[in-house]
């Protein structure tokens, strides 16, 4: 080879290095990186309307948080500052969930004419317009990114779009016996709440299933209401079923079926799980409940699904009739009652938001009435534990 063409080989080779350098410093980063240990806030503190918060997400990646306080979901900075918010609500909306592949918010979302759905109404002042037959339950998603001024309207502002859980809806309306006498609504089903996105259960996997976990009635009459119920959805799949909220005539598009119908023996609690969570850091489904009141379990406010552990099919328990179902698996963390043979934990704090960030941390809601009346949600950082009297301290 000459020394022209060495000169040639040479400038070549400097002209494409060049190209890749200059490619890389004008690519944008996608991206953000996630925040560190040290540049989180130890809490986020935010106030709305009249009604209390009923779930949390944290996005640390993109700097946001969203609390739903049951007729509204609210956006902030990480300084708790309202970006925006949507209105409009004359339903419970519930526990939060971010969809880890489009950044999407996803809740539940329920219409019912029980004494909740009444007093959601007479707190909004439209007491008067409770129907009889609008028994409707929903997956709703929000478009984060379109959140962008207080005051933004439900079904107006093209922010949100709902998926109809058809199973929720027959178990809710179900008549059956228990006891040997007739009873309302399939294992104490009222409608749904707890919502959460994680690994198929058993299975170490990158995909992650969309979970939504029933509400339970507290009747401690009843024997076939110990088991809390999870829904599980391919995300992807209910896609084609998303449409518009209309809460003036109910939509009832959605899959006929969830892809799993999960049973977790806890005992009856009252209203099922309010929140539902996935840590990837212990692999437990972290479920947030207000303590039931039958005095053959322990009544704890906080349970470990372990996620470890595949469902196993098995005969359910204070059924009347023989009932098989795919039953979770508690973790063996926390406090262990023998009579009952559950595990779990008396937490104070969970029930209305938890949020996993990973590496052991979480913020945890801690509710109340500010004094001008107002619900807040004080939003606080947590360290995991897993002590069984403490299993969250608060980080400094």
């Amino acid at each position: 080879m000459n020394i022209r063409n060495n000169l040639a080989l040479c400038l070549m080779i400097v002209a494409l290095w060049s190209c890749n350098s200059s490619q890389k410093e004008q690519q944008p980063d996608n991206k953000k990186k996630q925040l560190s240990l040290n540049d989180l806030p130890r809490k986020i503190y935010v106030e709305d309307g009249n009604f209390h918060v009923q779930g949390v997400v944290v996005d640390t990646k993109r700097g946001y948080a969203y609390f739903s306080f049951t007729t509204s979901l609210v956006r902030t900075n990480l300084k708790g500052e309202i970006i925006g918010s949507v209105d409009g609500f004359i339903g419970h909306l519930g526990c939060l969930a971010m969809n880890p592949e489009d950044g999407r918010i996803y809740a539940s979302l329920e219409y019912k004419n029980d004494k909740i759905g009444k007093g959601i109404l007479k707190g909004l002042g439209n007491g008067s317009k409770t129907g009889e037959n609008e028994n409707s339950f929903y997956i709703a998603i929000f478009d984060g990114e379109k959140i962008t001024r207080p005051g933004m309207n439900a079904e107006k502002d093209n922010i949100i779009s709902t998926v109809y859980v058809k199973e929720v809806v027959d178990d809710y309306n179900a008549k059956l016996m228990n006891g040997s006498k007739q009873v309302e609504h399939r294992y104490g089903c009222s409608g749904i709440d707890g919502i959460a996105f994680g690994p198929q259960f058993g299975q170490k996997q990158e995909k992650n299933f969309l979970n939504v976990a029933y509400g339970i009635y507290g009747d401690t009459s009843r024997t076939d209401n110990d088991y809390q119920l999870i829904l599980q959805y391919d995300a992807n799949n209910i896609r084609q079923y998303e449409r518009p909220l209309s809460q003036s005539r109910f939509d009832v598009t959605g899959p006929d079926k969830p892809l799993n119908k999960y049973f977790l023996y806890t005992g009856n609690t009252t209203y099922g799980i309010q929140n539902l969570e996935y840590d990837a850091n212990t692999g437990y489904w972290f479920a947030a409940v207000y303590p039931g009141k039958k005095s053959a379990f322990p009544n704890y406010s906080l349970f470990a699904i372990d996620g470890s552990q595949s469902p196993a099919l098995q005969t359910l328990k204070g059924f009347d009739s023989i009932e098989n179902g795919n039953v979770l698996q508690l973790a063996k963390a926390g406090m262990h009652d023998e009579k009952s043979s559950v595990y779990g934990w008396h937490y104070a704090w969970g029930a209305t938001g938890i949020c996993s960030l990973g590496n052991g941390y979480f913020y945890i809601s801690q509710n109340g009435v500010a004094e001008n009346k107002k619900q807040y949600c004080n939003l606080q950082l947590y360290r995991w534990t897993g002590d069984a009297a403490r299993p969250f301290e608060e980080v400094k």
